[in-house]
């Protein structure tokens, strides 16, 4: 049984599309043991208690300096036994040593085609806006492997999507959701259940 912890701080709305998949079995033989925030408000932490998953709270209220977060998120997620970390639209920095706590254990959705879009400064909102600033026509998203350097570690999936002439952040990122990140991050837990991800080189090659 793969036991997996989901890290969010908003909506949830990838969350709820890996749950959708598990309870589905199109991913196989795993569970979300726990989901947990950095935001006491987030809707993700509905969306899992009324699945009757465990939620928990990490914030910077509670934990004002950042070792001491990533100490607490580490703690947790050995307390949980979780073998896989996925984040889903988590807003706080992880520390060198929760990464290598989790080496090549960690996965994140990012939404845009890396290397396009990406890295420090490029997160939400502010990648559609940038995307439609330069007026490139196809955009997506991207399921990679996390490693220090932000949004550089091994790409596992991708998905392009078309951008329209008429599109607002808004319009555009709801079709990457729909059309590109609910798609590939179920996709590539479903891989990591089967044990068909292998890492060589940093490069990402599916076993058959």
């Amino acid at each position: 049984m793969l036991r997996i912890g989901v890290l969010v701080s908003g909506g949830g709305t990838n969350l709820q599309a890996i749950m959708d998949r598990i309870e589905s079995g199109y991913i196989p033989n795993s569970r979300i043991t726990v989901v947990i925030s950095s935001n006491p408000k987030a809707y993700a932490l509905t969306r899992a208690r009324r699945a009757e998953i465990s939620t928990v709270v990490i914030s910077k209220k509670e934990y004002p300096r950042r070792f001491e977060r990533n100490r607490a998120l580490v703690e947790t997620l050995r307390n949980y036994e979780v073998d896989l970390v996925l984040l889903a639209g988590f807003m706080m920095i992880l520390s060198e040593e929760f990464i290598q706590a989790y080496e090549n254990r960690i996965m994140n959705v990012h939404p845009s085609l890396i290397p396009a879009f990406c890295g420090k400064g490029f997160y939400g909102d502010k990648v559609h806006q940038a995307v439609l600033d330069y007026g490139v026509k196809l955009t997506g998203a991207t399921v990679h492997f996390v490693t220090q350097e932000v949004d550089a570690g091994p790409i596992i999936l991708q998905k392009a999507v078309p951008v329209k002439n008429d599109d607002t952040v808004e319009t555009l990122k709801q079709r990457v959701l729909e059309e590109a990140e609910w798609v590939i991050y179920p996709e590539a837990v479903k891989l990591y259940a089967e044990h068909r991800l292998k890492i060589e080189n940093r490069r990402v090659l599916l076993r058959e």
